[in-house]
């Protein structure tokens, strides 16, 4: 299972293979990241990747952390946002 930095699963995700390869394959240069974000790279793959040098949240002892709460789809519900966290949580420290 090919999962993400933040604990999605790329497959799963309606952007993979479309316009995204994969954070690994692209280092976290996203094609949303570079809309919204100063660095042009999701701030998840940052912070775990690049800062830390893990291989995904699923290590650090802050997970969920803000970050996770402020990035979240603007298209999706309050419910359905700490599901994603809670669930992506759970993969990544399932996974460890």
């Amino acid at each position: 299972m090919d999962i993400a930095a933040c604990g999605l699963i790329c497959y799963e995700c309606e952007f993979f293979e479309q316009q995204c390869p994969g954070c690994y394959e692209i280092k976290g240069k996203t094609f949303w990241a570079e809309e919204i974000m100063p660095e042009k790279i999701c701030p998840i793959f940052d912070c775990s990747v690049n800062d830390k040098e893990y291989q995904n949240c699923g290590k650090c002892s802050k997970l969920p952390c803000n970050i996770f709460n402020e990035l979240r789809d603007p298209n999706i519900s309050d419910e359905d946002h700490e599901k994603s966290i809670q669930d992506r949580t759970l993969r990544l420290k399932s996974n460890q």
